[in-house]
């Protein structure tokens, strides 16, 4: 998970040029000069959990300094997200009633028995109606009772209800992260319905550096619809048609361009004619765009995007 040092998010800067992290063994009073170099205190810092660097901010101005520098957070976001070992997964269960855990991905694949950790510090409202949106940089966006939308970092167990769209409920959305503006942004669509029964769709994206929200054009409507977008090279994509079927010619892929909020659609791979046993899934596959195809029961394809 990403450490962040900041309200809920540390912004990072947003020129591409290294700045050198602070040097501490003289600057910090604390501790005498020359007991351990700047770099190495940095490294070792750099290897902590988040758990315990919000303890270590503590230690010194200097180390608070550090720890909450954007150029600290972004090579700790980095490494952890190149790390597998720290990679974890938010489960949520229904019976015997609804509660939220958390478990490292490792656990499932290599352990007997996969450790949870219960998630129980959260409001009781999130454990009855939550949806999760999508994660990234050490963020997760959570949508409850289809109207109010959270950031979450879980690494410090903090939360951010973001100011209302204006609108009653979404029918799809999607998070992710505009590095041209070193920026995170949420979207969301709903459906407006005139008085004779007619309607259109309403798209606006939601902007954490400038927390407001800002209306998108007319964004296509669609009947069948995966509400969560998959994010890929900082854009949002959804499968869509305006049909009942579940052929695969009357689907498509929504694509929104979170850097100006531009829509456009592409095809569909060409996976088959027919019924499919199931509407078709977008999901990401090593950091490409994937789309699961289910002919039958016990017959499913995975297709992968190639640019």
């Amino acid at each position: 998970m990403e450490f962040e040092a900041s309200n809920l998010h540390q912004k990072r800067r947003k020129h591409t040029t290294h700045t050198p992290l602070p040097s501490s063994s003289v600057q910090d009073s604390n501790f005498e000069s020359g007991v351990l170099p700047g770099e190495l205190i940095t490294e070792i810092l750099l290897r902590l959990q988040v758990k315990h660097l919000l303890k270590f901010k503590c230690v010194s101005k200097f180390w608070l300094g550090l720890i909450c520098s954007p150029e600290f957070v972004k090579i700790h976001l980095r490494r952890s997200a190149n790390d597998k070992t720290c990679h974890r997964l938010m489960l949520t269960f229904d019976s015997p009633k609804k509660n939220l855990k958390d478990c490292f991905v490792n656990s499932l694949f290599y352990d007997y028995v996969t450790k949870t950790i219960d998630v129980d510090y959260l409001p009781k409202i999130f454990y009855e109606s939550i949806k999760f949106v999508g994660s990234v940089n050490g963020l997760i966006c959570v949508v409850i009772e289809e109207k109010d939308v959270f950031l979450w970092n879980p690494s410090i167990r903090k939360l951010k209800k973001l100011l209302s769209s204006g609108t009653d409920s979404f029918y799809m959305y999607g998070f992710g992260y505009d590095e041209l503006h070193d920026d995170h942004k949420v979207m969301v669509t709903t459906r407006i319905v005139d008085d004779d029964n007619s309607g259109y769709n309403v798209g606006k994206i939601y902007s954490l550096n400038s927390n407001s929200w800002k209306r998108l054009d007319d964004i296509r409507s669609a009947i069948q619809i995966y509400k969560s977008g998959m994010l890929v090279n900082g854009k949002l994509h959804w499968a869509i048609t305006n049909k009942l079927s579940i052929n695969y010619y009357d689907w498509v892929i929504l694509v929104v361009d979170l850097v100006d909020g531009r829509w456009k659609e592409i095809e569909n791979p060409r996976y088959g004619e027919g019924p499919f046993y199931s509407i078709p899934y977008l999901g990401v596959l090593e950091n490409e765009l994937s789309m699961i195809c289910q002919y039958t029961m016990n017959q499913v394809d995975v297709w992968v995007m190639n640019e």
